[in-house]
């Protein structure tokens, strides 16, 4: 795996990290939560602009995106009671193949 692609992955996974954090700040009024968007999301951005260094705009961000659409449902799913419907479910997948496809049809 390139260091592109591992940056990629990793802004991805800080982008869940923000979007949750952003979640559980409550519009920004518990101090906690709100310090972990303040580091997350900036890190996140900047891992995103070293992956597309290397990889197309389209591609880089589309897989940014599905990472972090993906893992803040889960974590609503698993930790947040949110809806865990066979329709909701089944798109989740259908991110994650997507995901899988550009990056099996990636050159970076």
């Amino acid at each position: 795996m390139s260091r592109a692609w591992l940056f990629l992955i990793v802004a991805g996974l800080l982008e869940v990290a923000w979007a949750v954090g952003l979640k559980q700040s409550n519009g920004f009024t518990r101090p906690l939560p709100v310090a972990v968007v303040l580091v997350t999301a900036p890190l996140s951005f900047y891992l995103l602009a070293l992956g597309m260094r290397a990889l197309p705009v389209g591609t880089a961000y589309a897989v940014w995106t599905g990472i972090g659409a993906v893992g803040a449902a889960i974590i609503g799913i698993v930790f947040l009671g949110e809806s865990r419907n066979l329709w909701r479910l089944l798109s989740l997948l259908l991110i994650i193949i997507g995901i899988a496809g550009l990056r099996l049809t990636s050159r970076g």
